[in-house]
């Protein structure tokens, strides 16, 4: 039998802000929880509800604004609504820079894509996101892929709640190199 925690001893970073794709926070927030991981959700504000398109409502533990790459190993960035405003924030995006300048995990499903784009960090990456972001994604240089999953790098990315089995997997296998 193979190690059940193997994420042991990370840490991951998780993103929220409001209207965020539920099941895109939650699918992945609990499977690293059950892989060993030490999981923050962190928003615009600490200790904030947050509501999810479909109504699910996620408390941050923390204010993004308060976090650094260095006390993390990954990137968690769910899509939704949420991250075409949250992209408008600086300090996001210097964050997202940071993880990308360290070569740490930076994983973003569906409309997710459109913060790593903002960031700046997706020149030359192969991707797959939202069809609603691809011409966003083209036009920031990644190259596009229609697939469950596109890991390349310490990239990881997806295209929708039905990929987040593959999404994870993709986690699993940066976070475990």
């Amino acid at each position: 039998m193979s190690d059940s925690t193997p994420l042991s001893g990370k840490s991951i970073l998780i993103i929220v802000g409001d209207i965020y794709e539920d099941l895109e926070l939650w699918y992945p927030k609990l499977r690293m929880i059950e892989a060993g991981a030490k999981v923050v959700v962190a928003g615009p504000e600490a200790g904030v509800n947050y509501d999810g398109k479909n109504g699910y409502p996620c408390v941050s533990d923390t204010a993004l604004h308060d976090m650094k790459e260095v006390d993390f190993d990954g990137l968690i960035v769910p899509g939704g609504f949420m991250p075409d405003k949250l992209r408008r924030d600086p300090k996001i995006l210097s964050l997202v820079k940071d993880f990308d300048d360290a070569k740490k995990l930076i994983a973003a499903v569906c409309h997710g894509g459109w913060i790593p784009i903002s960031a700046k960090v997706y020149e030359g990456v192969r991707v797959t996101g939202s069809p609603g972001i691809k011409d966003d994604l083209i036009n920031a240089g990644a190259l596009w892929e229609d697939a469950a999953v596109v890991v390349d790098g310490h990239h990881v990315s997806s295209r929708k709640p039905d990929d987040l089995p593959d999404f994870c997997k993709g986690i699993l296998e940066v976070m475990t190199r």
